[in-house]
């Protein structure tokens, strides 16, 4: 049984996480933080979500519990997640990261880690998208530049970040396929007279709105057609589902930067 650690546990990835290891017959759950300041903190975690104790002590510091755990599952924000990926890299535990939002000096701080312990990250942890970010690298090596392409994503009124990390996602996939690469190309800032679209440009466009879990279309627009891969998920536990499998795949494997790709052997 692999012990997992959950961070941000009062998140609603958070607690879909901590029902997801607890249903698993392969992991058991050793621990989960939240910021010092939350009221969770102190707290049984059943009586803070409201339900039984479960005997797991909600912690602010994440040393207390990462030194009994063989993975951490981590969907928080940027500067949490740089601080877990050194802690998880001195305790040699699989670090699986599904925060989006991360910039350049964040990715170049989770690459250091990675030096000493497996970091298994993606902007989206479900089967379906990882199939889609493949099928998107293909139709776009197979079309030229005729064929404009645009990423449409929705998702609920709280998400703080935009473009959304799939939607990253598919446009490096989208750029890999034509060869370019993706900040040469990215439009995502479209206001008031932009002037024509510019040709072999990749754009984005973000909708945010209600409780929509996350919707993703890729657009290959040209003259007289147009192709749209789509993607719908309408429950956050196909993410955790996931994640779980990543942090289960990464048990026994060396350090180094992996992806769902890897994991799902695509």
């Amino acid at each position: 049984m692999t012990g997992i650690v959950i961070t941000g546990a009062s998140g609603r990835m958070g607690q879909m996480l901590i029902e997801t290891v607890r249903a698993s017959d392969h992991a058991h759950l050793v621990g989960v933080t939240e910021r010092e300041s939350h009221p969770w903190v102190g707290q049984d975690l059943g009586v803070a979500m409201g339900q039984a104790e479960m005997g797991v002590p909600v912690v602010s510091d994440a040393a207390e519990v990462v030194k009994d755990a063989q993975a951490i599952i981590d969907f928080t924000t940027p500067a949490a997640t740089v601080a877990m990926a050194e802690l998880a890299a001195q305790a040699r535990v699989v670090h699986v990261i599904g925060t989006t939002g991360l910039s350049d000096a964040d990715l170049a701080k989770i690459k250091a880690a990675a030096r000493h312990a497996p970091i298994v990250r993606a902007g989206n942890m479900s089967l379906g998208v990882n199939l889609l970010v493949q099928l998107t690298k293909k139709v776009a090596a197979a079309l030229d530049e005729d064929y404009d392409i645009e990423v449409v994503e929705a998702h609920h009124r709280h998400k703080v970040d935009a473009p959304s990390g799939t939607a990253l996602m598919l446009g490096e996939a989208a750029a890999e396929g034509r060869g370019v690469d993706l900040n040469d190309v990215k439009d995502s800032g479209r206001d008031g007279i932009t002037g024509a679209r510019k040709r072999g440009d990749i754009g984005f466009s973000a909708i945010r709105g209600g409780d929509i879990v996350g919707e993703h279309d890729v657009i290959f627009a040209a003259d007289g057609e147009r192709i749209v891969l789509r993607h719908l998920a309408t429950d956050r536990a196909v993410f955790a589902r996931g994640a779980l499998k990543a942090a289960l795949w990464g048990q026994g494997r060396g350090p180094g930067e992996y992806d769902m790709l890897d994991v799902l052997g695509l």
